[in-house]
């Protein structure tokens, strides 16, 4: 894996996750992010390192290698703060309690197949994207 790099695991098969790491990919100016999809031998190698219940979690997780994991809202702030321009603004969401953010953040992923839909197969980079993947 490469050094420095901020890791965002998805859910590969929701529509939601899947376009919102392509939002984040034409965003990412500076190239902090790499992807892999929860449910790639990778994602799953990641999460039983850090020993993170996916049972309670399984959206969204931002890996910072040697440093720390975020996860739910925590993780989609994070995520967002890193891209910069107008959207270091979303840090002052920071100051609702973790625990209202989360009910919402829930709230959405619980629904997020439903509302948003579901793929057969985890999604698939394109040639150019390949490099950004974690395999």
């Amino acid at each position: 894996m490469e050094e420095n790099k901020k890791i965002i695991l998805f859910d590969g098969v929701c529509d939601l996750c899947s376009g919102s790491v392509q939002f984040v990919i034409k965003r990412d100016k500076k190239d902090v992010f790499r992807y892999a999809a929860i449910q790639s031998e990778v994602g799953q190698q990641l999460i039983k390192d850090r020993r993170i219940d996916t049972s309670q979690v399984d959206s969204i997780i931002l890996i910072e290698p040697g440093v720390a994991y975020f996860t739910k809202s925590d993780a989609a702030l994070e995520i967002a703060g890193e891209l910069g321009g107008l959207w270091k603004l979303t840090s002052v969401f920071k100051w609702i309690p973790k625990s209202i953010r989360d009910v919402i953040y829930d709230f959405v992923a619980r629904n997020r197949y439903k509302w948003f839909g579901k793929q057969e197969s985890c999604m698939i980079p394109t040639p150019e994207l390949k490099g950004k993947f974690l395999s």
